[in-house]
């Protein structure tokens, strides 16, 4: 793990929580206003924020580390980065979306929406890892 994965993480922890607040603070802001009931309210969702900078920092790293390690230089660059996104979308957000459908009374096009803009959001974050490439040894190729 050298300083170039460290800028990575970074990087695409900061994508993650932008993508996240384009996808929940407003292409679905509508949808959660109208089931405020269900979730906390705004004083005491600030409280909680350490834990979702937390959790795109862990989504972040992890996500640069397990695809520094899969990335594999004779193969087409974008995709690898779509390929990676969707399977990183497909282990983690559209199971943890049905999950939350499992467990909360949560109306089915919402969860629909979610995992839909979810997954689009994890190709997004693929694509930018792809570009980057954790494990290059330099942002440009000798000549």
């Amino acid at each position: 793990m050298d300083k170039r994965f460290w800028i990575c993480g970074t990087v695409v922890s900061f994508a993650a929580l932008l993508l996240t607040f384009l996808v929940h603070g407003v292409l679905l802001a509508s949808d959660y206003a109208a089931l405020a009931h269900d979730y906390r309210d705004a004083r005491d969702g600030a409280r909680q924020v350490p834990w979702v900078l937390l959790a795109h920092a862990l989504l972040g790293f992890a996500m640069t580390w397990i695809f520094s390690h899969g990335f594999a230089h004779d193969r087409h660059v974008l995709r690898q980065g779509l390929r990676f996104g969707l399977a990183m979308a497909l282990v983690a957000t559209v199971p943890a979306c049905l999950l939350a459908y499992a467990a909360q009374p949560l109306p089915a096009g919402l969860v629909a929406r979610q995992a839909a803009f979810g997954t689009a959001s994890m190709l997004l974050l693929g694509l930018l890892l792809a570009w980057l490439q954790p494990r290059r040894s330099a942002l440009r190729e000798p000549r």
